[in-house]
């Protein structure tokens, strides 16, 4: 028979208590940790997530500038009154490209993960010139300063960046950038090669002004664009598990 195991002299003994502590700190985490190196994602690939286009890529660098995720989360939870107020719960891989993702930790303002396509342009635009003529009890600050010209000229460099990071944009998505930006604030340019690169992508413009490419035709292309790409009905049950 085993003697009776008496764990009173680990107890008292800090430095011993603290070695064992570490080992078994150490072996759970190797345990959890080692057999991700097994595999190249931990999470499941879902049909219809894409690179963003350069415009949305830029609209959403804005966003980030603006710190729009201080008040605004994108990540709806899986709660039955989330999903009520702003669609289906949040999927792992519709952050897949997001470097940093924008899931939030506060909402002063709505959840945005789904707001694409909501409201029409011309709403997001006139709500961010000045939120208070559409929403009257709206504390959010006017960006009418976002109708400057875009600073276009960084669109290569941004997408050569988040290739070097893993996203998924080829030479060719680097060497088109500049003109695949255009194509998507001109809705009389032909789509053909810019929808090819970036299947069911909208073009527009985006800020009521066709005249001249605007830091707000960038963040509003980016706002209509979340939440658009997943078609809900054609994902599995075992896909959403998986997430």
């Amino acid at each position: 028979m085993f003697k009776k195991f008496s764990h009173g002299p680990i107890e008292r003994n800090v430095l011993i208590l603290g070695v064992l502590t570490l080992i078994t700190v150490s072996l759970g985490g190797l345990a959890q940790i080692v057999p991700l190196f097994t595999i190249e994602s931990t999470i499941e690939r879902v049909a219809g997530i894409r690179p963003y286009t350069p415009l949305e890529l830029m609209g959403r660098d804005i966003y980030v500038r603006e710190g729009c995720y201080a008040c605004h989360s994108q990540m709806i939870r899986p709660f039955r009154d989330e999903a009520e107020r702003y669609g289906h719960y949040s999927l792992a891989a519709e952050s897949i490209y997001d470097r940093p993702f924008q899931w939030g930790s506060k909402r002063t303002g709505p959840d945005l993960a789904r707001v694409g396509g909501r409201y029409s342009d011309d709403w997001q635009a006139a709500h961010l010139r000045s939120p208070r003529d559409l929403v009257p009890d709206s504390i959010m600050p006017p960006y009418s300063f976002l109708d400057r010209p875009l600073d276009a000229a960084r669109v290569p460099a941004s997408l050569r960046a988040q290739q070097r990071l893993g996203v998924p944009y080829s030479d060719e998505h680097v060497a088109q950038a500049m003109a695949d930006l255009r194509t998507q604030a001109d809705p009389d340019a032909d789509p053909t090669a810019f929808n090819r690169r970036y299947p069911r992508a909208r073009q527009g413009v985006f800020d009521g002004n066709p005249r001249q490419l605007t830091e707000m035709d960038a963040l509003v292309a980016y706002l209509q664009m979340l939440g658009t790409l997943v078609q809900f009905r054609d994902v599995t049950p075992e896909q959403l598990r998986q997430q």
